[in-house]
């Protein structure tokens, strides 16, 4: 589907949005609504939104891993599985 299929006016979303909310459910596809020709918002369905919004915070997540990387703020991998097995080894000792 085309993203000009999917703008519409604003008096579109007010006398549609009993239909406009099944639609959004059904294709999971966004909503663009214009005011005087001009983009104004977008309207999308709950589920969609929240996975667009844990898409943002593991983006997040990988930049900020990205950059203790670059800084030196790590350690390999073989030496915090070395360690996890020491604490295994103490916890099992007890």
């Amino acid at each position: 589907m085309r993203l000009t299929e999917r703008v519409k006016p604003i008096s579109y979303l007010k006398a549609e949005a009993a239909q406009i909310v099944k639609d959004l459910e059904d294709t999971g596809e966004p909503l663009v609504i214009t005011q005087n020709g001009e983009a104004k918002l977008v309207v999308q369905d709950i589920r969609s939104y929240e996975q667009t919004q844990q898409m943002i915070a593991m983006l997040k997540l990988l930049a900020l891993a990205e950059k203790d990387i670059a800084t030196g703020n790590c350690r390999d991998a073989s030496e915090v599985f070395s360690e996890l097995d020491g604490s295994d080894e103490k916890e099992r000792g007890r």
